[in-house]
């Protein structure tokens, strides 16, 4: 899963950039105002509310951005849009599986910039269930190997700490872990010393689809132009992208 999970290192880090801060900053408000509305505004007796200002401080947004965007929960007004949880399933060039999760405020549109973005760079929306089967939702954190550690040593350290499994590739480790678990194993972590990059909760592949490099580069097209919509919070693909690609994309 060398290729899979390479791009998803680059693409948080490119979303961390500058050009791209001000829409990340949108989605991730979007994702705290909901999950406090779902569940609450207090983060110790809400999960989700507590990934999602977890994740929006690894991204830098300010303390009292995220206060409003709780505070907002429970507005009035345009403040208080009614957000919908959808996600879409289709695929990709190379018949590469494909979902997309999305809060929208307006299904017919959402669902038509989907479909949009999809038969305009070769793919094509699916039926509910159609590559669902294809993924499993997991809790994973990444974390960086300091200088002088033993990778293999620190990962000894991930699964003592609670990790269902672990990664070790270029210096970095990732832990997998149910997704009711993921904060208690972050926890136990930080109180390691390590260094955590990134904990979240997303959808792993069962297996991936190798690509050649020019079906890599569509698919990597569409992906971004998924992302790119307003409404879309995450993208999930079963694609294994050459390191050629992958380093050519790192570099735009």
């Amino acid at each position: 899963m060398g290729g899979h999970s390479h791009w998803s290192q680059i693409k948080r880090q490119k979303w961390a950039a500058d050009a791209k801060r001000g829409q990340l900053f949108s989605k991730l408000t979007r994702e705290i105002t909901v999950a406090a509305r779902e569940g609450g505004p207090d983060p110790d007796l809400n999960p989700r509310l507590r990934l999602a200002i977890e994740r929006a401080r690894e991204h830098n947004m300010p303390l009292d951005t995220i206060e409003r965007a709780i505070k907002r929960a429970t507005g009035s007004g345009d403040e208080a849009r009614q957000f919908q949880e959808v996600r879409f399933e289709g695929y990709g060039p190379g018949g590469v599986a494909i979902l997309v999760d999305a809060l929208t405020d307006n299904r017919n549109r959402t669902v038509s910039e989907v479909r949009q973005v999809l038969s305009r760079n070769g793919g094509s929306l699916g039926e509910a269930g159609s590559v669902s089967w294809q993924f499993e939702s997991r809790g994973v954190i990444s974390i960086s190997v300091p200088e002088g550690a033993d990778p293999d040593e620190l990962a000894l350290q991930v699964i003592d700490a609670g990790a269902d499994d672990v990664r070790v590739e270029d210096r970095r480790i990732e832990a997998y872990v149910d997704p009711s678990s993921l904060s208690d194993l972050r926890a136990a972590l930080e109180e390691r010393g390590l260094a955590i990059d990134s904990a979240e909760v997303t959808m792993l592949p069962k297996a991936t689809v190798p690509l050649d490099e020019k079906t890599a580069v569509q698919v990597l097209r569409l992906l971004d132009a998924l992302e790119e919509l307003e409404d879309v919070q995450r993208v999930y693909s079963n694609a294994e992208f050459p390191d050629s690609v992958l380093m050519e994309y790192a570099s735009r």
